[in-house]
């Protein structure tokens, strides 16, 4: 493919955004960084207009002109999983930018994250803040699990960890339910953590002043408690491997048969911090992944976290979205970590 044409790929999230531009040959020319782009925070024409102004950066790093259209823009954008928004931000980018590209593919972030690391389909499985996942069978089929937010998900996520670390101290304080372990460390965690003297100054951080990310970063101190061994954190850390390992549990029954007998089995793309600590999710992971008989319901599968941005698989997206095909190498994208055979 001729190196003049030019395509770009967005890997937006709720924090930030990157923004990457290929040309033909498959040569990265530029990675630009930028605010959020969730719709549902700042609104489509708001979004659309951030992107806009990234790919601009993108172009005058890479040595382009600033009126350069691209012949493919990939989107892969936190908060775009219906395909009546996706069109809606589409039909307004070409109406607010229409020289900013010739074609589009707008996606989940999920869906980005697995096309940079296969293009024959997998499952995502995002453990940062929150959790999801994701399974795109190679006929194209859908199935997904979790992904719903603090309130009705977000199992093995930060989130979780450190929510149920709390939900366990103040259970065990009330006599409601006793704790499986000792839980000084944890009431230690949870005191230094939101700087408060007794139980009840933890209530302005639930309710008036609550702020997920800040209640998920306990868990960091979670998993550095747990690495010294306390009891209670390991077994919390176990807990979150065995919520993550369910959602594959829950997606196994849709894996076509083609990634079930692919080489190395299931493959499964980890995005997310809570992966840093994979030791301590490992054992509660694999325990999860088994069914009501105790066999696993996955009987191979290896796990890879990329090692390059997102943004890269919304590029190849954006490229097929314009019918053509970028040179890639997977192998090159993904970092594997751990593979289990039954």
């Amino acid at each position: 493919m001729s190196s003049s044409l030019i395509f770009g790929g967005v890997e937006g999230g709720g924090t930030h955004s990157t923004t990457m531009i290929y040309n033909g040959k498959g040569e990265k020319l530029a990675e630009v960084g930028g605010p959020s782009t969730n719709l549902y925070q700042i609104g489509i024409p708001e979004t659309n207009k951030r992107i806009s102004d990234m790919v601009a950066e993108g172009l005058k790093q890479a040595g382009l002109p600033e009126n350069t259209t691209l012949e493919g823009l990939g989107l892969s954008l936190s908060g775009c999983e219906r395909e009546e928004t996706n069109s809606a931000l589409t039909a307004n980018m070409v109406e607010a930018h229409p020289t900013l590209s010739r074609h589009y593919d707008v996606c989940s972030d999920t869906v980005g994250t697995l096309n940079t690391a296969t293009d024959s389909g997998g499952i995502v499985l995002i453990a940062g803040t929150g959790s999801n996942a994701l399974l795109v069978n190679p006929d194209g089929s859908v199935h997904r699990c979790g992904g719903w937010g603090h309130y009705l998900g977000d199992e093995g996520g930060a989130w979780w960890i450190a929510h149920k670390a709390c939900k366990v101290y103040f259970d065990h304080v009330d006599n409601l339910n006793n704790a499986p372990a000792d839980i000084n460390t944890v009431q230690e965690l949870i005191f230094t953590h939101f700087n408060i003297q007794d139980r009840f100054g933890i209530l302005t951080h639930c309710y008036d002043n609550f702020s997920k990310a800040e209640f998920a970063s306990l868990s960091k101190k979670i998993a550095e408690a747990a690495l010294t061994g306390d009891a209670l954190c390991i077994w919390l850390f176990r807990e979150g491997g065995r919520m993550l390992g369910k959602h594959i549990r829950a997606l196994a029954n849709n894996v076509s048969k083609e990634l079930k007998e692919a080489e190395g089995g299931l493959n499964i793309v980890c995005v997310g911090s809570v992966w840093k600590s994979w030791e301590l999710l490992k054992q509660g992971f694999l325990d999860g992944i088994k069914d009501d008989r105790g066999q696993p319901s996955i009987s191979e599968l290896t796990m890879v976290k990329l090692s390059v941005g997102m943004a890269t698989g919304a590029t190849y997206l954006g490229a097929k979205a314009a019918g053509k095909s970028i040179p890639r190498n997977f192998q090159d994208n993904v970092e594997k970590f751990f593979h289990y055979k039954s």
